[in-house]
């Protein structure tokens, strides 16, 4: 266990390291979501036994205050890329009843496609000012949707660990 000043106690969590705080936010379902502090695995695909030093837990502190304090411009980015991830990768077939054998879904907007992404996982701080959003995406459970965010700026959307 480390003891930080901003995160207070941080310890080794089911995919790496979290502390007590928690993300909420009222767009989402689930609240008080787990924040995990740095990569799960390292170069090698071997899970990370030693917690975040002393820097990179400020690093990290930084980059999730920013995002705080942001948080309404980067959820509208999120629901834009998310919107145009789905027109890009899942409209064709969703919204085509002779490729899907349904009925077509009906996303046609970025508020319609806003209740298909409101299944927060988890965040996870890493370094260089990035952070990453897995999100259980209902048009896509098995693969999920995943935002990188580096510097407040959205870099990469694909599926969860693909970013």
């Amino acid at each position: 266990m480390t003891t930080h000043p901003y995160w207070g106690s941080v310890d080794q969590d089911w995919a790496g390291f979290s502390s007590h705080i928690s993300f909420s936010h009222p767009f989402f379902t689930e609240q008080n979501i787990t924040i995990f502090l740095g990569e799960e695995f390292d170069d090698d695909g071997e899970e990370i036994e030693e917690p975040p030093t002393e820097n990179q837990l400020d690093a990290f502190a930084n980059t999730y205050q920013d995002f705080l304090a942001n948080i309404e411009t980067n959820l509208s980015s999120i629901q834009n890329k998310a919107f145009d991830y789905y027109q890009k990768h899942y409209a064709h077939y969703f919204e085509n009843p002779e490729k899907s054998g349904e009925a077509a879904l009906g996303i046609d907007t970025v508020e319609k496609h806003n209740e298909y992404i409101k299944e927060l996982m988890y965040l996870r701080v890493l370094e260089n000012h990035t952070i990453k959003i897995s999100i259980r995406y209902q048009v896509d459970t098995e693969h999920g949707i995943e935002f990188k965010l580096v510097g407040g700026q959205i870099e990469k959307v694909g599926g969860i660990a693909e970013t």
